[in-house]
């Protein structure tokens, strides 16, 4: 086997499929530098107030990301189906001390259309991702991607619009209807790698020990498989063989990292069989991931970092019983795990109640008190229900708000603060999210 070394310097001599629209770019970055000097395009740019962290990519280059003021690009699936993944982010951030926006006026990605093979085409997905890159660029907030499917279009995206003129043009008189500019990120972010990069901050806040738990970690395909080259690797994660997320801070936390047989397969959501043949969905993720991790990696928990295999891998388990399975997995995203790690509170913050597998041995395993952390949420509801305060991560949409009054010429609104979180929704020696 190559080691990683060995593999880099062999990557930029590989051979390129001929045909396909526009040309081959070696070096994005150096051709947007081009085409910024030309007019073409305008190039949102990490600056030092964002404070950049530079790793590795998978060929060796430096990819910065930025730590601070960020602009949350939220993900369908994670705010539908498992709030407490988005939601166990913007805790973190209040835990670190770093500024975010997390705004009301983001579209989807549509990358769903595109891989379930729907409605969609290069011109209408770029221009998405495009009317995007423009929103977190007039906010003056670096766009930080939640889901890895809009992580992998959005590379794509880029990519597609650096390389091919004709569309590029196309995109941006579409851009320039709605009064747009067309703005390419210097990178394109995933949250995994800011919490990848954030780990000694978030170790220095561990209050549960997690030595002695064993994770069988899931590789999302569109993190690492679409655009491959600007995955993050780590020679101290598999030796720089495997991208570094979301195993390194699982090993930064103190937990085992199991291998298992078939670590590269998909998780079985695929979007298109999915949506076609779903019950071949629930038997890949059964039979291909949930049974090796546990009869090969013995895993307590199945950690991943991204939406659909979240979703599929925990939800998927149900079906496992009507065929024999004696076993069920919890499966959590990385931030999940990491705020359990800080303290953050297992049902108001990162929500377990949401997934379709139990996680309360595994809370029993981290020593974790899940039985007074369930009673007071029950009591938390109950005050909802008889007309009580919601406990908020940030003040709720004031700074956007703040943003549209004075683009628009009017009187900013009052700052409106909002409850205070209690000690179980924030760390104390956190401070409110937004800026």
């Amino acid at each position: 086997m190559l080691d990683s070394g060995e593999f880099r310097a062999l990557f930029p001599n590989r051979p390129r499929p001929p045909g396909g629209p526009g040309r081959t770019v070696a070096d994005l970055r150096e051709e947007m530098e081009r085409l910024e000097s030309e007019g073409e395009i305008i190039i949102h740019r990490i600056r030092p107030e964002n404070r950049p962290v530079r790793v590795t990519n998978l060929v060796g280059r430096t990819k910065q990301i930025p730590t601070d003021r960020l602009w949350h690009h939220k993900s369908c699936g994670q705010c539908g189906n498992i709030p407490g993944y988005p939601s166990s982010l913007l805790w973190l951030m209040n835990a670190t001390h770093r500024t975010y926006l997390n705004e009301p006026h983001q579209t989807s990605c549509t990358a769903w259309n595109y891989h379930g093979t729907a409605t969609s085409n290069p011109v209408a997905l770029a221009a998405v991702a495009a009317r995007n890159f423009h929103r977190a660029y007039e906010t003056d907030h670096f766009p930080l991607i939640h889901c890895g499917t809009s992580f992998g279009d959005y590379k794509e995206m880029r990519k597609l619009l650096i390389e091919d003129g004709e569309v590029r043009k196309k995109v941006r008189d579409i851009l320039h209807r709605i009064g747009r500019e067309l703005v390419l990120p210097e990178e394109i972010v995933h949250y995994s790698e800011w919490l990848h990069v954030m780990a000694p901050e978030i170790v220095a806040r561990q209050t549960h020990d997690m030595r002695g738990i064993v994770a069988a970690v899931h590789e999302p395909c569109h993190y690492y498989k679409m655009v491959p080259e600007d995955a993050v690797y780590d020679e101290r994660v598999y030796a720089g063989q495997r991208p570094a997320v979301p195993t390194g801070i699982l090993l930064a936390l103190g937990a085992t990292v199991a291998d298992y047989s078939t670590w590269y397969d998909c998780c079985g959501f695929g979007f298109r069989h999915i949506l076609a043949e779903r019950e071949f969905s629930r038997s890949f993720a059964n039979e291909r991931k949930i049974r090796p991790m546990v009869e090969e990696a013995h895993a307590d928990v199945a950690i991943t970092s991204d939406t659909g295999c979240v979703t599929t891998l925990d939800k998927s388990q149900w079906i496992g019983k009507t065929h024999g399975f004696s076993y069920t997995l919890p499966v959590l995203a990385d931030v999940q795990f990491a705020a359990l790690a800080l303290g953050a509170d297992p049902y108001r913050i990162v929500q377990l109640h949401w997934h379709a597998v139990s996680a309360e041995d595994l809370m029993t395993k981290m020593r974790i008190d899940w039985k007074t952390a369930k009673a007071e949420f029950r009591e938390y509801l109950q005050r909802l229900k008889n007309g009580g305060s919601p406990e908020l991560l940030y003040p709720a949409r004031e700074p956007i708000e703040r943003f549209f009054a004075i683009n628009k010429g009017q009187v900013p609104p009052e700052p409106d603060p909002g409850p205070s979180p209690s000690s179980k929704a924030v760390p104390t020696d956190a401070k409110g999210g937004s800026p």
